[in-house]
Protein backbone atom coordinates (compact mmCIF):
# COMPACT_ATOMS: atom_id res chain seq x y z
CA UNK A 1 0.00 0.00 0.00
CA UNK A 2 1.19 3.56 -0.57
CA UNK A 3 2.45 5.41 2.49
CA UNK A 4 -0.55 7.78 2.48
CA UNK A 5 -2.91 4.82 2.83
CA UNK A 6 -0.80 3.17 5.54
CA UNK A 7 -1.02 6.42 7.53
CA UNK A 8 -4.81 6.45 7.20
CA UNK A 9 -6.06 2.89 7.82
CA UNK A 10 -4.31 1.61 10.97
CA UNK A 11 -5.56 1.15 14.51
CA UNK A 12 -3.41 1.63 17.62
CA UNK A 13 -2.20 -1.46 19.44
CA UNK A 14 -0.90 -1.75 23.02
CA UNK A 15 2.83 -1.10 23.41
CA UNK A 16 4.75 -3.83 25.24
CA UNK A 17 7.03 -2.79 28.09
CA UNK A 18 10.72 -3.41 28.69
CA UNK A 19 11.21 -6.88 30.08
CA UNK A 20 8.90 -8.49 27.52
CA UNK A 21 11.06 -11.13 25.77
CA UNK A 22 10.19 -9.85 22.26
CA UNK A 23 12.10 -6.61 23.01
CA UNK A 24 15.27 -8.39 24.09
CA UNK A 25 16.02 -10.73 21.20
CA UNK A 26 16.89 -10.07 17.55
CA UNK A 27 13.82 -9.88 15.31
CA UNK A 28 13.18 -12.13 12.31
CA UNK A 29 13.90 -10.68 8.88
CA UNK A 30 10.91 -9.60 6.81
CA UNK A 31 10.56 -11.98 3.85
CA UNK A 32 6.89 -11.59 2.90
CA UNK A 33 5.69 -8.20 1.65
CA UNK A 34 2.02 -9.12 1.75
CA UNK A 35 -1.25 -7.69 3.08
CA UNK A 36 -0.43 -8.91 6.58
CA UNK A 37 2.76 -6.80 6.59
CA UNK A 38 0.91 -3.79 5.17
CA UNK A 39 -1.71 -3.93 7.93
CA UNK A 40 0.98 -4.39 10.58
CA UNK A 41 2.78 -1.26 9.30
CA UNK A 42 -0.50 0.70 9.24
CA UNK A 43 -1.14 -0.28 12.87
CA UNK A 44 2.44 0.69 13.77
CA UNK A 45 1.91 4.18 12.33
CA UNK A 46 -1.39 4.51 14.22
CA UNK A 47 0.25 3.35 17.46
CA UNK A 48 3.19 5.72 17.02
CA UNK A 49 0.79 8.62 16.40
CA UNK A 50 -1.38 7.76 19.41
CA UNK A 51 1.61 7.54 21.76
CA UNK A 52 2.98 10.00 20.26
CA UNK A 53 6.47 8.93 19.25
CA UNK A 54 9.21 9.60 16.72
CA UNK A 55 9.34 5.97 15.64
CA UNK A 56 8.17 2.50 16.54
CA UNK A 57 9.55 -1.00 15.92
CA UNK A 58 7.30 -4.01 15.40
CA UNK A 59 8.73 -5.62 18.55
CA UNK A 60 7.21 -2.76 20.54
CA UNK A 61 3.74 -4.04 19.68
CA UNK A 62 4.78 -7.63 20.29
CA UNK A 63 5.58 -8.66 16.70
CA UNK A 64 8.91 -10.39 16.10
CA UNK A 65 9.76 -8.78 12.73
CA UNK A 66 12.64 -6.49 11.75
CA UNK A 67 10.59 -3.48 10.67
CA UNK A 68 10.13 0.02 12.02
CA UNK A 69 8.25 3.18 11.11
CA UNK A 70 9.31 6.76 11.65
CA UNK A 71 7.50 10.10 11.66
CA UNK A 72 9.69 12.94 12.92
CA UNK A 73 11.90 15.85 11.95
CA UNK A 74 15.39 15.67 10.55
CA UNK A 75 18.29 18.05 11.27
CA UNK A 76 16.62 20.76 9.15
CA UNK A 77 13.29 20.42 11.01
CA UNK A 78 11.59 18.90 7.96
CA UNK A 79 9.06 16.16 8.80
CA UNK A 80 9.99 12.80 7.31
CA UNK A 81 7.80 9.71 7.35
CA UNK A 82 8.66 6.18 6.25
CA UNK A 83 9.16 2.47 6.78
CA UNK A 84 12.33 0.39 6.96
CA UNK A 85 12.33 -3.40 6.89
CA UNK A 86 15.51 -5.37 7.65
CA UNK A 87 17.50 -2.25 8.62
CA UNK A 88 21.28 -2.01 8.53
CA UNK A 89 22.96 1.01 10.08
CA UNK A 90 26.03 2.88 8.84
CA UNK A 91 27.55 5.23 11.41
CA UNK A 92 30.44 7.63 10.94
CA UNK A 93 33.83 6.48 12.19
CA UNK A 94 37.14 8.11 13.03
CA UNK A 95 37.33 11.87 12.46
CA UNK A 96 33.88 11.85 10.85
CA UNK A 97 32.28 10.57 14.08
CA UNK A 98 30.67 13.44 15.98
CA UNK A 99 28.48 12.63 18.96
CA UNK A 100 25.45 14.47 20.33
CA UNK A 101 24.29 13.90 23.91
CA UNK A 102 20.54 14.33 24.16
CA UNK A 103 17.68 13.14 26.31
CA UNK A 104 16.24 9.94 24.89
CA UNK A 105 13.17 7.95 25.80
CA UNK A 106 11.37 4.85 24.63
CA UNK A 107 7.66 4.21 24.17
CA UNK A 108 8.22 0.79 25.79
CA UNK A 109 9.34 2.55 29.00
CA UNK A 110 6.95 5.50 28.87
CA UNK A 111 7.52 8.73 30.73
CA UNK A 112 11.25 8.31 31.41
CA UNK A 113 14.20 9.93 29.64
CA UNK A 114 17.95 9.82 30.09
CA UNK A 115 20.83 11.49 28.29
CA UNK A 116 22.64 9.30 25.79
CA UNK A 117 25.47 10.08 23.37
CA UNK A 118 24.91 8.86 19.82
CA UNK A 119 26.43 9.83 16.47
CA UNK A 120 24.86 13.05 15.15
CA UNK A 121 24.20 11.52 11.72
CA UNK A 122 23.19 8.00 10.72
CA UNK A 123 22.52 6.20 7.47
CA UNK A 124 19.98 3.38 7.50
CA UNK A 125 19.63 0.95 4.60
CA UNK A 126 16.90 -1.62 4.15
CA UNK A 127 13.75 -2.12 2.12
CA UNK A 128 10.34 -0.45 2.21
CA UNK A 129 6.88 -1.99 2.57
CA UNK A 130 7.09 -3.31 -1.01
CA UNK A 131 10.60 -4.78 -0.69
CA UNK A 132 12.22 -1.95 -2.69
CA UNK A 133 15.62 -0.69 -1.43
CA UNK A 134 15.63 2.43 0.75
CA UNK A 135 18.48 4.50 2.15
CA UNK A 136 17.89 7.30 4.65
CA UNK A 137 20.65 9.58 5.90
CA UNK A 138 19.69 12.06 8.59
CA UNK A 139 20.65 13.93 11.71
CA UNK A 140 18.41 15.55 14.30
CA UNK A 141 15.57 13.53 15.78
CA UNK A 142 15.37 11.31 12.71
CA UNK A 143 19.08 10.40 12.89
CA UNK A 144 18.64 9.36 16.51
CA UNK A 145 15.38 7.55 15.68
CA UNK A 146 17.08 5.47 12.95
CA UNK A 147 19.65 4.32 15.51
CA UNK A 148 17.12 3.69 18.31
CA UNK A 149 14.68 1.72 16.14
CA UNK A 150 17.42 -0.32 14.43
CA UNK A 151 18.59 -1.26 17.94
CA UNK A 152 15.07 -2.55 18.64
CA UNK A 153 15.27 -4.87 15.63
CA UNK A 154 18.49 -6.27 17.12
CA UNK A 155 16.93 -6.95 20.52
CA UNK A 156 18.47 -3.91 22.22
CA UNK A 157 16.68 -1.23 24.23
CA UNK A 158 18.43 2.10 24.69
CA UNK A 159 18.87 1.39 28.40
CA UNK A 160 21.36 -1.30 27.35
CA UNK A 161 23.60 1.58 26.18
CA UNK A 162 23.46 3.44 29.53
CA UNK A 163 25.73 3.19 32.54
CA UNK A 164 24.34 1.25 35.50
CA UNK A 165 23.77 4.53 37.39
CA UNK A 166 21.91 6.16 34.48
CA UNK A 167 19.83 3.00 33.95
CA UNK A 168 18.85 3.04 37.63
CA UNK A 169 17.68 6.67 37.31
CA UNK A 170 15.75 5.79 34.16
CA UNK A 171 13.87 2.95 35.88
CA UNK A 172 13.19 5.13 38.94
CA UNK A 173 11.74 7.88 36.73
CA UNK A 174 9.59 5.34 34.84
CA UNK A 175 8.29 3.89 38.11
CA UNK A 176 7.31 7.38 39.30
CA UNK A 177 4.90 7.83 36.37
CA UNK A 178 3.92 4.21 35.64
CA UNK A 179 0.40 4.67 37.04
CA UNK A 180 -0.33 7.23 34.29
CA UNK A 181 0.04 4.59 31.56
CA UNK A 182 -2.67 1.91 31.39
CA UNK A 183 -1.58 -1.62 30.46
CA UNK A 184 -3.05 -1.18 26.96
CA UNK A 185 -1.57 2.31 26.40
CA UNK A 186 -1.87 4.04 23.93
CA UNK A 187 -5.13 2.27 22.99
CA UNK A 188 -6.39 3.73 26.26
CA UNK A 189 -5.07 7.26 26.76
CA UNK A 190 -2.57 8.33 29.38
CA UNK A 191 -4.23 9.20 32.72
Amino acid sequence: MPLEELLRIGAPRPIVRWGDPVLHKPARRVTEFDDELQHLIADMFATNTAAPGAGLAAAQIGVDLAVFVYDCGDETGRRRVGVVCNPELDLPEGRDRELATLGEGCLSLPGAHEELARPKVATCRGVDQFGAPVTITAGGTLGRCLQHETDHTRGMVFGDRLTAKARKRLFRDAADVADRYPDDWPVSPMR
